[in-house]
C-alpha cells in the first residue's frame, strides 16, 4: 500500500544547513527550492537579490512548504556571507570550476553549520563569492550538457550532505 504524508513514518529532523540563493528569480525554481528545503529539513532558505518572486506561480510549485521553511529575502549576498561568517558557518558553493571537487568524492568534515551557496540560473556563483568559500563542489556530468537545473543540482547535493550528516 502506498503511504501518504499522514501515514509515512519519516522522522522530522532539521539539519544545520542554510541555503543561500544568489539572484535565483525564476518562480517555479523558488517554489521547488522551498519543497526541497522542507524535504531535507534545511534550517533556513535565504534569497538574495531584488526580483525574488513569491507570487502565485511560486506557491503553485511550493505546495505550501513556504509556510514551514524558515526563509528571508535580503538584497546583498555579501551582507549574508559576512553575517554567516560571523556565526562560524562552513561555506560550500555548488559550481563547476577548475578547482571544484566532485560531490561524490567530497567528505564533509566539520561540526560547523553549513551554508550552501547556489548561483544564478544562467550565470552561476560569481567569482567574488567563490573566492570566499571553504569548498566548491560540482556534480559530475556524463551527457553533452555541462550543467543542470539549480533545483535538481541542489536536490542531489542536499541528499549527499544530509547522508553524511546522518552517519
Amino acid at each position: 500500500m502506498q503511504l501518504t504524508h499522514y501515514t509515512s513514518n519519516f522522522k522530522k529532523k532539521k539539519h544545520p544547513i542554510t541555503l543561500v540563493c544568489d539572484n535565483i528569480t525564476n518562480a517555479p525554481n523558488i517554489g521547488s527550492l522551498f519543497r526541497i528545503a522542507d524535504a531535507f529539513g534545511v534550517e533556513e532558505l535565504i534569497f538574495c537579490g531584488t526580483d525574488i518572486s513569491l507570487g502565485k506561480r511560486m506557491t503553485k510549485t511550493s505546495r505550501s512548504t513556504e509556510k514551514y521553511v524558515n526563509y528571508k529575502i535580503e538584497e546583498s549576498i555579501s551582507d549574508i556571507i559576512n553575517d554567516l561568517k560571523s556565526k562560524n558557518f562552513f561555506f560550500i558553493a555548488l559550481e563547476i570550476t577548475e578547482n571544484s571537487e566532485e560531490l561524490s568524492q567530497f567528505v564533509l568534515n566539520t561540526k560547523q553549520p553549513i551554508a550552501l551557496i547556489l548561483g544564478h540560473e544562467s550565470f552561476g556563483v560569481s567569482e567574488s563569492i567563490l573566492e570566499q568559500m571553504d569548498y566548491v563542489v560540482h556534480i559530475n556530468m556524463y551527457g553533452n550538457n555541462s550543467s543542470m537545473n539549480v533545483v535538481q543540482a541542489t536536490s542531489i547535493t542536499l541528499y549527499e550532505l544530509t547522508k553524511q550528516l546522518n552517519r
